[in-house]
């Protein structure tokens, strides 16, 4: 389901004059906004697209995608730090994911039940469950990205290697600027009322 709910975006004329009635409505902003949340629609719907087709939600091919990297031998720094090494716990995953562990184990539990991911006692504390990809996942995986990888491309590929720099920078300030909100920074809070 889109998180936006409009057909046709507001013109800034229209924000312009909503502003007037509420004045803590900056037009700017509140276009620029629209216009990322439904390009964010926008690219998720060709995404989702291709999942539906390979009969895969999102959260599923995201538990995959974090145990696969896990399963991949590492090199240089990821090896030195040990980040994503081998199975993971579901907590882990969770964690990972940034979703709640109950989301997570029903996302195992369909991994599981499709052949994709197996839970095995830890050998190292017989307590704990760690999770972990079949061969299964893996043919699905190899087989799934390329086209995955292809659909990515097609709508970045309006853009240039350096508008592609410059919309990632833009973006990461805005990921920085919901996150201070989120924790209650107040300085976020300041520069927002500017």
């Amino acid at each position: 389901m889109p998180h936006l709910l409009l057909k046709d975006l507001p013109r800034y004329e229209c924000l312009l004059e909503a502003a007037k009635e509420f004045p803590d409505l900056d037009p700017s902003a509140a276009e620029a906004f629209l216009h990322l949340l439904r390009t964010g629609d926008e690219a998720f719907g060709v995404t989702e697209r291709h999942f539906a087709a390979h009969h895969i939600s999102q959260g599923r091919f995201g538990v995959l995608m974090l145990l696969w990297r896990g399963a991949q031998p590492r090199m240089g720094a990821a090896a030195a730090d040990g980040i994503g090494c081998g199975p993971r716990t579901p907590a882990e995953l969770a964690e990972a994911a940034g979703v709640t562990r109950a989301t997570m184990t029903g996302l195992i539990d369909t991994l599981e039940r499709d052949g994709f991911v197996r839970r095995e006692p830890d050998p190292s504390d017989r307590r704990m469950l760690l999770v972990q990809l079949t061969a299964k996942a893996d043919k699905f995986l190899r087989g799934f990205m390329p086209g995955h990888f292809r659909s990515v491309a097609a709508v970045m590929d309006t853009l240039g290697e350096g508008e592609r720099k410059t919309l990632v920078r833009l973006l990461v300030k805005i990921q920085r600027q919901v996150s201070a909100l989120k924790a209650g920074d107040p300085s976020a809070e300041s520069s927002a009322a500017r």
